[in-house]
């Protein structure tokens, strides 16, 4: 099962997919547990996502861990179909709760009351590829896996 979920060819379009996103997605993740790039931290984050956006903490807690660790795990390769899978899911979450009243495109004029979704769609697409191929070239899940079954 373990081998499965590794497995991975070695794709080196996959690995570009893969750190694009995780590259992308790091200093969001990093915003909201650790401060930096200007965001709330741990604490301020929680209070944000249970108290104004009303997610369950549980909830908020996957999403705050799955951006940050996520993003991590995407840039080198671990566990990449869970990790694209939690980022996706973070994505579409997004979408559905503050995304969509905004339209499609992102507020680049500062004319409307927040930001749309198309950046998301982006992050979504590049999360399916992820989950269907898997980290590809040089991903540490390509490294356990060969280990595991032989070479692949």
């Amino acid at each position: 099962m373990l081998n499965k979920l590794l497995r991975t060819e070695n794709d080196y379009g996959t690995l570009v997919a893969r750190l694009a996103l995780g590259i992308v997605m790091f200093p969001h993740g990093a915003q909201k547990v650790l401060g930096w790039f200007g965001g709330y931290g741990f604490t301020g984050t929680m209070t944000l996502f249970t108290g104004t956006v009303g997610l369950p903490y549980p909830v908020a807690l996957l999403v705050v861990l799955g951006e940050f660790l996520g993003s991590i795990g995407l840039i080198v390769g671990a566990v990449t179909r869970i990790a694209a899978l939690g980022i996706g899911s973070v994505m579409a979450g997004a979408i559905l709760l503050v995304h969509f009243p905004n339209g499609f495109f992102m507020n680049w004029s500062g004319t409307q009351g927040g930001e749309g979704f198309e950046y998301h769609i982006l992050a979504i697409g590049l999360a399916l590829l992820l989950i269907l191929r898997g980290g590809g070239a040089l991903s540490l899940d390509r490294v356990i896996a060969c280990k595991a079954g032989g070479d692949q």
